[in-house]
């Protein structure tokens, strides 16, 4: 008997990388599809998709290779899991951006054949993504990664202890998730003043322009300008902070050994969007103690970068994500821990990208992770 072959996914902007990702999944036997729900997209990416999920549902059944396909019922990153159980499948297909241990070990408690396919163009067509057709008519507008120290750039941090920030700009290779910790809200500020692009301007003077932007007066809660500065400032950033809210002293690295160095040995991971209304501060151990370590983990983190000490930089890194968890409990929920503990044994270090219980993963290994998005460092394409 033929198999059953099944795949998942939103296949909005339906392009020529869906098919050949159709093709070759039916290579394996005929082919059923899940697509994701408007509401469970909505809730994973922060937007709405372009093409609604009976347009989209009516595209992929028009495929040839396609056998059936249907909207899965459930939520989050697994909403197919309902249909898995019901229709259990012979074999699960995912492209290796699509790959995650959960899925991984649905399939083994299933007896379901787990497959992982490579991005591969068909017919030596061009390589094709919603992503990339997004960025294509999208803003080409930084996004950034904090590295190390972060919290540190709010006042009601610092006055216990001074310390660094650490950030790095980020190319819009791809477009990330809102509520993410990708900075996406202040960069969706920023592109009301410059929809496209980054004028050329000095990156500090763009840095102050853009959080006087997002922090009009009268604002309740103040964004830190960590995010500002590592939107408009390129390369590796550290920013001192000092009971205030724009730091005291700045420093970059544009040494592109440097920066290859960490494009080499940082990835994301993706997971799913923060929760509505998670509030951090509702429980939280802000003191002299726990700050401190902190700011030393950062300053490590910093000095075992320059120096390009994989070992040291994991052992910073992570010093300063315990550090975080440790002044803001709710940044870590269990969901979330169990997906980084499932990653301890594949790489050096992992924190989340941003502070909210979600979003990506940001991942520090010696070797490279075929399942990890790759990241490219925005460089400094204009001297001041």
């Amino acid at each position: 008997m033929t198999k059953k072959v099944f795949v998942t996914g939103c296949f909005d902007m339906l392009h020529s990388g869906h098919v050949a990702f159709f093709k070759e999944a039916a290579s394996f036997g005929d082919l059923y599809v899940g697509i994701g729900s408007d509401r469970t997209i909505r809730e994973l990416k922060g937007r709405d998709t372009i093409n609604s999920e009976i347009e989209r549902l009516y595209m992929v059944k028009s495929i040839r290779y396609v056998t059936d396909a249907w909207v899965n019922s459930g939520s989050g990153i697994m909403d197919f899991e309902q249909e898995v159980h019901a229709f259990h499948p012979d074999v699960f297909v995912v492209n290796e951006d699509g790959h995650s241990p959960q899925k991984e070990v649905l399939c083994s408690e299933l007896g379901i054949e787990y497959v992982v396919l490579k991005r591969i163009p068909d017919l030596s067509l061009p390589a094709r993504s919603t992503t990339s057709i997004r960025n294509s008519t999208n803003c080409g507008l930084p996004y950034r990664i904090d590295l190390a120290g972060t919290w540190i750039d709010q006042p009601y941090v610092s006055k216990f202890h001074s310390g660094w920030a650490i950030t790095l700009s980020l190319e819009p290779t791809i477009e990330f998730n809102e509520r993410c910790g990708m900075s996406t809200s202040t960069r969706n500020a920023i592109k009301k003043l410059w929809p496209y692009e980054l004028p050329a301007m000095h990156p500090e003077k763009l840095a102050q322009l853009a959080f006087r932007y997002e922090n009009e007066p009268g604002r309740q809660e103040v964004s830190g300008a960590q995010d500002a500065i590592g939107i408009c400032m390129p390369g590796l950033v550290r920013h001192f902070y000092h009971n205030d809210y724009w730091p005291e002293e700045i420093e970059t690295c544009l040494d592109d050994s440097v920066l290859d160095w960490i494009e080499e040995h940082v990835s994301l991971r993706l997971l799913w969007p923060r929760p509505q209304g998670l509030n951090l501060l509702k429980e939280t151990y802000i003191n002299a103690e726990n700050v401190k370590a902190l700011a030393d983990a950062a300053d490590g983190c910093w000095k075992a970068i320059l120096a390009k000490d994989l070992e040291q930089f994991a052992f910073y890194f992570n010093r300063s994500f315990e550090a975080q968890v440790k002044i803001f409990p709710a940044m870590l929920p269990p969901e979330v821990k169990k997906i980084l503990d499932e990653y301890k044994p594949l790489t050096l270090a992992q924190k989340l990208a941003g502070a909210g219980g979600g979003g990506y993963l940001v991942l520090v290994h010696d070797k490279p992770l075929d399942e990890s998005i790759r990241i490219t460092v925005r460089r400094n394409h204009l001297r001041f």
